[in-house]
């Protein structure tokens, strides 16, 4: 959607179209932003007194009028020339390693979305992962 079409359909929501909304929408249209922090931080370089919770509405807000969408928001990106095979590396508690590949790592998934009762004949359409270090 064209920022002008957006405006427009905030306008017809009742939503007040601030200098930091407006400000918001343009770093969401002109960047690559892979989660609302990202959002965030290049809307606080413009704007230093920018509140995170104010960048989460207006990414909801964008969400619920189809502006823009989560799962086109979060994308895994590997680089083609890169040689590892591997997209997950598990380290367990005794010290050892387990690199899987992209349809190891599917598999694995769909094993325990089955096995946990989750799914039944489905296939995994798409996964979406968020970086973080895993402490259990």
């Amino acid at each position: 959607m064209q920022k002008d079409v957006v405006i427009q359909e905030l306008k017809k929501r009742g939503c007040r179209i601030t200098k930091q909304r407006r400000m918001l929408l343009e770093v969401i249209l002109e960047n690559e932003c892979s989660c609302c922090k990202e959002i965030y931080y290049n809307a606080s370089r413009l704007d230093p007194g920018i509140g995170s919770a104010t960048v989460y509405r207006m990414v909801n807000l964008l969400e619920e009028i189809g502006a823009i969408s989560r799962r086109n928001m979060y994308k895994i990106v590997r680089n083609p020339d890169c040689k590892d095979e591997s997209v997950c590396t598990i380290e367990l508690d005794d010290n050892t390693v387990q690199k899987l590949s992209r349809d190891n790592f599917n598999n694995v998934v769909l094993a325990g979305l089955k096995a946990c009762g989750y799914i039944d004949n489905q296939e995994i359409e798409r996964m979406f992962v968020n970086s973080c270090d895993f402490k259990h």
